[in-house]
């Protein structure tokens, strides 16, 4: 069991470390775009320059390529070049379905024993030179499709559309604890289905001019990257090189209110990171609920500081959600080992 779960921690890192140059990649062209082209009060960040509206759909683009890309190499990393295939399909339907960065995970993972099942299949020497060609990716893909589109996304979209209700429902109620709820939802997937519905839920409210969501929901937003980020630098011995490269990667998201910068951290340390965005998040939507922000874009990150009310409060709120995030991510992570002298 042991081996097992150290079989598939290398394959998470695998995964992740050709998954980072496409997040930081297409984190910067974003963040630049957005960065100069400013924010206008309801309507977020808007990008009528030609060529920054380029550089924010090539952004957009590499962003688009990040989880086919992690399970795929997470595949690779569990079964070998077999495992690419099936696994980076997995993914494509994971993104196409909204399961986001945990969807990618599961395709990876899924594809990887898998491919390692077929591979131990009987066959005759007559047609064994077909493996690597044609069955293992005909069975490994059409397996691994079938069980991302019917078993693990298809339930999702049912999830989602209850948490937009259990949402509606909390309007009116106890302020905090819908702050908590939209902090850690928004928190959790960081830009995935889950971040999505919080998001929506609380810019939909615009057309009524309720603002006071969109506060906690911006705070959210960026405290998971500006939390990991943080946490790289003021614990150096809990990550790897790699790790802190995309620490400083994740603070420059962050401060444009990128959370897909905290994805890297989250694939490669799910039980430990996942928590600590979570409460970070949390933490942060509540100090701005209490403080009464409003926000007038649907957006999030120090960016939108501009288009928010009692601004010094909205960057205490992400100030606090970030540093819990992070002094509780190095809490609960143990020190980098080096992948050699993992037993």
């Amino acid at each position: 069991m042991k081996t097992e779960l150290n079989n598939i921690k290398r394959a998470l890192m695998t995964g992740v470390g050709y998954m980072i140059p496409f997040v930081v990649f297409g984190g910067v062209l974003i963040a630049l775009a957005i960065a100069l082209s400013g924010i206008k009060e309801g309507q977020g960040a808007v990008v009528d320059n030609p060529f920054l509206a380029q550089m924010l759909d090539i952004g957009v683009l590499s962003f688009g390529y990040m989880i086919p890309i992690l399970a795929g190499f997470i595949g690779f990393g569990l079964a070998d070049r077999a495992g690419i295939m099936p696994a980076m399909v997995g993914g494509a339907i994971a993104v196409q379905n909204n399961a986001g960065f945990l969807g990618g995970i599961v395709a990876g993972i899924l594809a990887g024993y898998v491919v390692n099942f077929i591979k131990k299949i009987p066959i005759h020497t007559s047609v064994r030179a077909l493996m690597p060609i044609f069955i293992i990716p005909l069975l490994g893909g059409v397996t691994v499709a079938l069980i991302m589109q019917y078993v693990v996304t298809t339930p999702l979209s049912s999830l989602y559309g209850l948490l937009t209700e259990f949402l509606s429902s909390m309007r009116g109620g106890n302020a905090i604890l819908l702050a908590v709820i939209l902090g850690v939802m928004t928190a959790f997937d960081m830009g995935g289905p889950v971040n999505v519905v919080a998001c929506l839920f609380a810019w939909s409210l615009f057309s009524e001019n309720i603002y006071t969501l969109a506060g906690p929901v911006a705070v959210a937003i960026c405290t998971p990257p500006l939390g990991m980020g943080l946490a790289t630098l003021l614990s150096k011995k809990k990550y790897s090189d790699e790790d802190r490269e995309a620490g400083k990667a994740a603070l420059a998201m962050g401060m444009i209110g990128i959370s897909e910068g905290a994805i890297p951290f989250a694939a490669k340390d799910p039980l430990r990171v996942l928590p600590s965005i979570m409460v970070g998040g949390a933490v942060g939507a509540v100090v701005a609920m209490i403080a009464g922000v409003e926000t007038f874009a649907p957006h999030g990150g120090p960016i939108v500081m501009f288009v928010s009310t009692n601004k010094v409060m909205f960057i205490a709120a992400i100030a606090i959600g970030s540093l819990v995030t992070a002094l509780m991510a190095n809490f609960l992570k143990k020190d980098y080992v080096p992948e050699g002298e993992l037993e």
